[in-house]
């Protein structure tokens, strides 16, 4: 079973879950805004993909935190500090299967090929 973790007012994301809709794949969807996400939870994204590709950088959450507040995320650690007040700062879709991080984004040809 998959489980993908967004937002559900994010294009990608309704994108995304349209896609496997389509597909006939069955997933749970958690809208880790309206939810929440534990600090474990984060933490084991955390050892198994860099922090560098679940922060989200580019967004727009993260470029209007206060300079000195972004300057606090160094590692890890510090990430997910800052991640439990601006939960939007995650990329997204994150997908998981048996607890793994299977997707990370939605690029349609890298998920036809995860998802075989």
């Amino acid at each position: 079973m998959l489980t993908v973790y967004g937002i559900s007012n994010c294009d990608t994301v309704r994108k995304a879950l349209k896609w496997l809709d389509k597909k006939g794949l069955s997933y749970t969807f958690c809208d880790y805004k309206a939810q929440g996400l534990s600090s474990t939870q984060l933490e084991r994204w955390m050892q198994q993909k860099a922090w560098t590709e679940i922060l989200n950088t580019r967004s727009t959450t993260w470029r209007e935190l206060p300079q000195a507040l972004k300057d606090t995320v160094v590692d890890a650690q510090s990430a997910i500090k800052v991640i439990p007040e601006n939960f939007s700062m995650i990329k997204r879709p994150l997908v998981e299967q048996d607890g793994k991080i299977i997707l990370l984004g939605f690029d349609e040809k890298q998920w036809e090929t995860a998802l075989k």
